[in-house]
């Protein structure tokens, strides 16, 4: 088994590799992809993210490294429609989980107008890599199979990667190694452990 620096030594070549950037498979599929990690591994993982984006960021090569964390987007809609002390409050009167629901509608996920895929739909551009990042911060308001799901039907044209703490079979998705999430069937793994 690879270390975690190996593994992640792999992912720049993969990543100014044409072909990748091209964004189809052998059979034209698209091009998602699921980097799995050990959860104790997230720091380190952090600190590569923050390296590749710089580095093919800055390279002028003509493709660049969009991130969206998961749970920024959350925290950013919800404050811009005015309701994060909302649910400060609302969790205090009501628990934890009136605020899962409260803040699932509010922000219509797996619905037509999902405000989160609407947020990363908006801002993804031609010559862009998608890094889809704080699936461990985000659990249990938003499960990433359900994102990857309604991504997979609005960007399809650009390479998304998603870092995922806990382990991807090529089928199954295990949170944390410990939380079975349902199947996601259309993501190759990005590299091999």
């Amino acid at each position: 088994m690879k270390t975690i620096y190996e593994r992640l030594d792999e992912i720049l070549p993969i990543l100014t590799d044409s072909r990748f950037r091209e964004n189809k498979g052998l059979g034209n599929e698209i091009g998602y992809y699921i980097f799995d990690y050990d959860a104790k591994d997230e720091t380190i993982v952090r600190e590569h993210i923050n390296f590749l984006k710089q580095k093919i960021n800055n390279e002028g090569i003509d493709v660049s490294i969009r991130e969206f964390d998961l749970y920024e987007i959350m925290i950013d809609i919800l404050e811009g429609k005015g309701y994060l002390q909302k649910v400060f409050d609302m969790e205090r009167e009501k628990g934890t989980d009136a605020v899962f629901r409260a803040i699932k509608n509010t922000l219509r996920l797996t619905q037509k107008n999902d405000l989160i895929v609407n947020h990363i739909r908006k801002r993804v551009e031609k010559n862009d890599i998608v890094f889809l990042t704080g699936v461990g911060k985000i659990w249990p308001i938003i499960r990433s199979h359900t994102v990857l799901n309604v991504l997979h039907s609005v960007i399809d044209h650009v390479p998304l990667i998603m870092f995922y703490p806990g382990t991807y079979s090529g089928q199954n998705l295990h949170l944390f190694d410990e939380i079975s999430d349902r199947n996601y069937y259309r993501a190759f793994k990005l590299v091999e452990r």
